[in-house]
């Protein structure tokens, strides 16, 4: 995989700031940044940042996907949506209905094909084949895994669907996640990783070595934010 570091030894103010500059670029180009959200703990005190710093930003015209969500209601402490809404939505002016929740309190099928609907009604209104996101912001867990797409998991070999549900090994674990095909067509990807025992993870990756999931990210742009580098 070709792709750029970046260190951030201050990891949310770092992160935050190259994300911002991502969005400014995409509003001056297309009038329109599409940013899907990491999930998990490490992105909140980014988000909290991007709230913070943001304040240029015209947040009428950025629309908000979610990468994966657990099947669990929004207001669930598990909610990748609930995170999202206390550190970001809570703090700019974005309209509700740029937020494209994953309604993970449904059926795990029925929420993935609405999503999944929903994307595509987006796209086809674009003149796009596939939803095609500006930005995805993914994690990275210790056994390679980005969104919900597990090692060993039947969802790694999705190729026509962009959302599906799948399940995950830790509790809660059904979850609804974007597979390769809809990542994969994003403009640019980046990773956000604030955790020096992945470096071992991060560098079979980039060496094109392990059968990690997030080694087969191949966007035309991915970028590894990285902070507490050892």
């Amino acid at each position: 995989m070709s792709a750029t570091l970046i260190p951030a030894p201050q990891f949310a103010a770092d992160a935050a700031r190259w994300i911002l500059a991502e969005a400014r670029a995409a509003l001056h180009i297309r009038g329109l940044f599409r940013l899907a959200l990491a999930g998990g703990e490490t992105p909140a005190a980014v988000y909290a940042e991007m709230a913070r710093t943001g304040t240029d930003i015209d947040w009428s015209k950025v629309q908000i996907t979610f990468g994966d969500e657990r099947c669990v209601p929004p207001g669930d402490a598990q909610s990748n949506f609930l995170m999202a809404q206390r550190s970001l939505f809570s703090a700019v002016p974005i309209p509700e209905g740029n937020v494209f929740r994953i309604r993970g309190e449904l059926p795990p099928d029925q929420a993935a094909a609405e999503y999944e609907q929903k994307l595509n009604a987006v796209a086809s209104r674009l003149g796009e084949s596939r939803y095609r996101h500006d930005l995805v912001l993914l994690g990275l867990g210790p056994d390679g895994h980005t969104a919900s797409l597990f090692p060993g998991s039947p969802a790694l070999e999705e190729s026509e669907r962009s959302v599906i549900p799948t399940i995950g090994p830790k509790p809660p674990p059904q979850r609804i996640t974007m597979t390769f095909p809809l990542l994969n067509a994003a403009r640019k990807i980046a990773f956000l990783v604030n955790d020096a025992k992945k470096e071992s993870v991060i560098e079979e990756i980039l060496a094109g070595k392990g059968n990690h999931p997030a080694g087969r990210i191949q966007a035309e742009s991915v970028t590894w934010i990285l902070g507490h580098r050892s």
